[in-house]
Parts: C-alpha cells; sequence; structure tokens
C-alpha cells in the first residue's frame, strides 16, 4: 500500500510541467516593490493593531501563539506592498483553534490540508501548533506558485535578491521538514490523486471562485469526521460573493455548524465543525 509519502512524492514529480505554470515567471514583478523602511513601516503598522475579537477567541480556546515568533514570520510573509490594509489575523485564529481541536480530539496523526500556501505563512502557523502541542501529523499545502523556483515575492527579503519559498523560509526549515508537505499545482490537479481517506482540518485560502472552492468543499465532506474542521479565510459577502455562497451551502446541509469571526470591514473568517 502506498503511504502519503510515496503518493506526494509522485504528485511532486508528475503534475507540474514548469513550461505551462505562468507562476514560475516572476508573479510578483521583476523587482523589489518597495525599500526596507517602506516595509518595516507597513510592518509596524500591522504588528500594533488592536484586534479585540481574535484576543478573545484565544482566551476562549486557551491558546495563543508566541507574538514574537509570529510577528517575525508575518515580516517575510504578509507584509507586502499593496492598496489595502495588511492583516494577518488568520495566523493566531488557525494556531488557536487548531490548538484547542488537539485537545478536544486527541488523534494519533492529524492530516491538515491547505489551499493557497503563497509565501507558506499559515501553513508555518498551522506547523507551530503542532509542534506545541506535541502533535504528530503533516500538512499537505497546495498552491501553483512554486516553491523552488527563484523569484521576489514582494516582501522585505527581495532586497537581499531573488530567492525561492525555500530560501525565504530557510529559518523555519526544520519545522517546515518535521511537517509540511508544498505541492504545486492547483486542487482540480492535486486533490484527486492524494488518496487521502481522512483530512481533519482543512483551509481554504486558494481560488475565491465559488466552482473552486465548492469543489474543496466536496473533496473534504467525506473525508471528515464529527469534529473535524475546515477553515474559510476572505468570508466577504462583497468582496469574495463566491466564497460566502459554498459556505452557506455547507451550513445549509446541517453537516458543518459554523462560526464567523469579523476582524474589520474587509476581513472576516468562517470556521465549520462537522456534526455526523
Amino acid at each position: 500500500m502506498s503511504t502519503l509519502n510515496d503518493i506526494l512524492n509522485k504528485i511532486k514529480k508528475s503534475v507540474i510541467n514548469p513550461n505551462e505554470n505562468s507562476f514560475h515567471n516572476y508573479p510578483f514583478g521583476k523587482k523589489p516593490s518597495a525599500d526596507r523602511k517602506t516595509y518595516l513601516s507597513i510592518w509596524e503598522v500591522a504588528k500594533s493593531k488592536e484586534y479585540l475579537v481574535v484576543d478573545d477567541f484565544e482566551k476562549e480556546t486557551g491558546f495563543s501563539i508566541e507574538k514574537e515568533w509570529f510577528n517575525k514570520l508575518a515580516l517575510i510573509t504578509q507584509v507586502v506592498k499593496k492598496k489595502s490594509e495588511i492583516c494577518y489575523q488568520h495566523g493566531r485564529l488557525l494556531y488557536s483553534v487548531l490548538s484547542q481541536n488537539f485537545q478536544n480530539h486527541r488523534s494519533n496523526s492529524i492530516n491538515i490540508l491547505e489551499s493557497g500556501t503563497a509565501r507558506g505563512f499559515s501553513a508555518l502557523c498551522m506547523a507551530k501548533a503542532l509542534e506545541d502541542n506535541n502533535q504528530s501529523g503533516k500538512i499537505v499545502t497546495i498552491d501553483p506558485l512554486p516553491n523552488n523556483v527563484s523569484m521576489f515575492w514582494n516582501c522585505i527579503s527581495d532586497l537581499d535578491g531573488e530567492k525561492s519559498r525555500a530560501k525565504l523560509l530557510e529559518k523555519y526549515s526544520k519545522l517546515i521538514e518535521k511537517y509540511i508537505w508544498f505541492i504545486e499545482g492547483k486542487s482540480d490537479q492535486i486533490l484527486n490523486r492524494l488518496e487521502l481517506n481522512r483530512v481533519h482540518f482543512g483551509f481554504l485560502d486558494g481560488s475565491h471562485n465559488y466552482d473552486d472552492v465548492n469543489f474543496e468543499i466536496k473533496y473534504l465532506i467525506p473525508r471528515q469526521k464529527k469534529g473535524d474542521m475546515i477553515f474559510f479565510d476572505d468570508f466577504h459577502e462583497t468582496l469574495y460573493p463566491g466564497i460566502v455562497k459554498a459556505v452557506k451551502e455547507l451550513e445549509s446541509s446541517g453537516k458543518y455548524r459554523l462560526k464567523i469571526i469579523r476582524v474589520n470591514a474587509q476581513r472576516s473568517y468562517a470556521i465549520g465543525e462537522k456534526q455526523i
């Protein structure tokens, strides 16, 4: 019988043709997007903001991520130059809800599935939860962005030159080696080849299109048991109606109990816990 590692290795070797993946060709530009002072200024503003609803959630669960570790990771993975406000509080929520879930539903090994790796921030926050709770497990994270192709990432590390995601996250290599598998591709290319019988926790932050989100949900439902969870990023009626539609349909099915967390005017999250 093939192990998860065997399956993942086959997928990594066969699914993606680099010549057909536009994300190999400088998706964030061919030079740094800002200078060091600008990135540090954005970071200072972002980490100084208070989010009482997130504070309350951490108190409710009894778990909170180490703030210095969290903010240093965010500097190289979440602090980017863009028009909208920088908010990376989903990392705190992921850590807290996962840690609580580990305590309530102990398992020998946890399978976590993420769509939308980007620079690796969320995957590492989830790996931190596994590590801090002495929980064995594996995070399979999917994204068209390659892990081993040098590029600029629109982050402060660009000022040292082009680098791969693996190089960008080099400081966290031990945590990555222990818990995280980066898979290059799209969900509809990858998921049905994973041969996962169980996914204890899903974090969906890839495509925000209704059909794609619904496809991922349909994949997860039969692979989850009571108490397993799906965390949806960007649950926003105006900005991302496709996500909201898919999540509302999931709630209407009666299979999942939904909790909505509104952090600010632009950022909301939905957490579904399987009931049957």
